[in-house]
């Protein structure tokens, strides 16, 4: 189980609050993996191109046959984690805990503003609860 779960809730733009996040964790040398669905994996992937004019931040779309380029790419994008080495951080942005979760260190949550995000994430947080993990929250513009 991970030692560590954060959700961010109420959200309105998570694509963009994704870019900002895998900013920080790119700048702290950290390696980290998304998980969504493949429409929002596709917009994740477009805005990691155009979201800064003058940034980049190294990803790759998990496909077949990358296994040279994930040793030297510290953000990764599937709809489920891949077996075998990965990076120890999960960033979820999808409606349902990815099946293999436990195996992070530390899983971070991002739902949406609207009620279906809303109720997905309550679920999710039910979720690491029943794994006896007590997940921290952070409000969109709280703090």
């Amino acid at each position: 189980m991970p030692a560590q779960v954060e959700f961010h809730t109420g959200v309105d733009d998570p694509v963009g609050f994704a870019c900002r996040l895998l900013r920080k964790a790119w700048a702290a040398r950290a390696r980290v993996l998304v998980t969504a669905p493949a429409a929002t994996l596709a917009a994740l992937d477009e805005a990691l191109w155009t979201f800064e004019a003058q940034g980049f931040l190294p990803h790759l779309r998990l496909g077949g046959g990358d296994d040279a380029l994930r040793a030297r790419t510290p953000i990764w994008l599937a709809e489920s984690p891949p077996p075998g080495e990965r990076p120890r951080v999960l960033v979820n942005l999808g409606a349902a805990p990815p099946a293999a979760a436990g195996d992070f260190e530390r899983v971070i949550e991002i739902v949406g503003a609207d009620e279906a995000a809303r109720a997905g994430g309550r679920a999710r947080w039910r979720h690491y609860e029943g794994w006896g993990v007590k997940p921290r929250h952070h409000a969109a513009g709280a703090g």
